[in-house]
């Protein structure tokens, strides 16, 4: 590789690094959008970098202007979408409804998510008026065996069940089901119970409680939980609501899609999120 190469790939891997410093100031300030100025401070560049590295990424459709200020453009909010499982906004539009349901409840912070491979994916939260520090955001993922959502949807579906116990439990807290006996034994109980409990296991004082919304067949189509502070949460008392909700929206979803389907010429099923 001659001289002339190799200084231009340190170039692209220095313009990378600056276009991300800058995209992710931009993330902080989503709704207001932010000046050249602010931004070159926040990604720790000069302002007629900044200013350069904003053009290129204006051109490319990945942040746009508005006045004097910047904002993350309609491509990158496109791109974004790649990070849910096929098929979930179509979820996420149908059961929004009874994950408010869920809120009104319990008043706590509660989730909706899909599985996708060994990960869930979080595709909306509700705070609760006493929320603690959950590590959870939309569009987010977390391990499946050390969520009560994860461990939920993995006891309804045999093929991400096997691929989790096939791989590496890693640890988040000494309560986190590290080995596959024990997740075999838990997504057991979760079937005979149909809910599952996240008691610290992925972060020390959180507490969760989850139940799957099934399709036809006891196929997982997404899952509902509520998160609360260990001391100011009873999830045993809690989980009554959750299988409620979530068996409401296994009905309601169900009853939609044969609607769907029933209106399909071609006899295809509808949308539905889909496995890897």
């Amino acid at each position: 590789m001659t001289a002339t190469l190799v200084g231009q790939a340190r170039d692209d891997r220095a313009a990378v690094d600056k276009a991300i410093s800058l995209l992710v100031a931009l993330g902080d300030r989503t709704s207001s959008g932010a000046g050249v100025s602010e931004l070159a401070r926040r990604a720790q560049l000069s302002k007629s970098t900044a200013h350069r590295v904003l053009g290129l990424l204006e051109r490319n459709g990945v942040v746009e202007r508005v006045g004097t200020d910047y904002r993350l453009g309609e491509r990158l909010h496109h791109l974004g979408r790649a990070v849910y499982a096929p098929g979930s906004e179509h979820v996420r539009d149908q059961l929004l409804p009874h994950l408010a349901d869920l809120y009104e409840a319990t008043r706590e912070t509660v989730h909706l998510s899909v599985l996708h491979d060994t990960h869930v994916v979080y595709l909306a939260k509700l705070y609760g008026h006493r929320s603690p520090p959950v590590p959870s955001r939309i569009g987010g993922r977390l391990p499946a065996h050390a969520t009560a959502v994860g461990k939920v949807m993995l006891a309804y579906d045999a093929d991400a069940a096997e691929r989790a116990l096939s791989e590496p439990l890693g640890r988040f807290t000494d309560r986190t089901i590290c080995t596959p006996e024990a997740l075999a034994a838990e997504l057991d109980a979760i079937r005979c119970t149909g809910v599952a409990f996240d008691d610290e296991e992925f972060q020390p004082g959180l507490v969760c409680v989850a139940a799957a919304v099934l399709d036809r067949g006891g196929v997982p189509v997404a899952a509902l939980s509520v998160a609360g502070h260990r001391d100011r949460t009873d999830t045993r008392r809690l989980s009554a609501h959750v299988r409620r909700v979530a068996a409401a929206a296994s009905r309601s979803w169900m009853t939609r899609t044969r609607r769907q389907s029933a209106g399909r010429t071609d006899g295809a099923d509808p949308v539905t999120p889909s496995r890897p």
